[in-house]
């Protein structure tokens, strides 16, 4: 497994895997089961991420295993509510003691494997790539996890031993936002 920057040419690849993991095209239980993303991350909107190096995809000789944001947020434009109400937080949320608009942090999500290939590590193998690729740009990747989505959260704080820094609503939903430092001593099991 290859694990690289996207690059724009796998921005239709990457709409697909995304579309096909949206809350919106998963039944109740399989979301349950798989957990999910949300957010309008069409082709256009993957591109662009790309094109500014926001994007790593697991790539598996050729065929896009998964793929996981990690953008500055101040590249973040026209943010989503949920990206909002995170930059909102910054003076709320703290990381080691100091509030995270004092700390150099990069937004880490959203993240999706293939259905072939969940329970083959592509997962850590993302959440490794990008701890790296944060090493001397970010003290901490941040991401943001509705608390519905147990899965997700399994995944990333019981398994990747993201920390959690507190919680945000937006109308009647919850987000859980957890933390990991950067660098490569920040992988666990590594």
């Amino acid at each position: 497994m290859d694990y690289r920057y996207a690059s724009a040419s796998d921005a239709p690849a990457m709409a697909e895997l995304f579309a096909a993991n949206h809350h919106d095209a998963l039944t109740e239980q399989q979301r349950a089961e798989q957990g999910f993303v949300q957010g309008a991350f069409d082709v256009d909107v993957l591109r662009a991420m790309a094109e500014r190096g926001g994007l790593l995809v697991a790539d598996d000789d050729g065929r896009l295993a998964g793929l996981l944001g990690l953008l500055s947020p101040a590249d973040a434009l026209n943010p989503p509510p949920p990206v909002a109400a995170l930059l909102d937080a910054q003076d709320s949320l703290h990381w080691q003691g100091q509030p995270l608009s004092a700390t150099r942090w990069l937004i880490y999500g959203p993240v999706v494997v293939d259905g072939a290939y969940r329970g083959r590590g592509v997962a850590r193998g993302l959440f490794t790539a990008a701890v790296e690729a944060a090493s001397g740009r970010a003290e901490v990747m941040v991401a943001f996890i509705e608390l519905v989505n147990k899965t997700s959260w399994r995944v990333h704080v019981d398994g990747f031993g993201m920390t959690p820094m507190g919680e945000f609503t937006i109308g009647d939903r919850a987000y859980g936002v957890v933390g990991a430092p950067a660098g490569p001593s920040a992988v666990p099991g590594a």
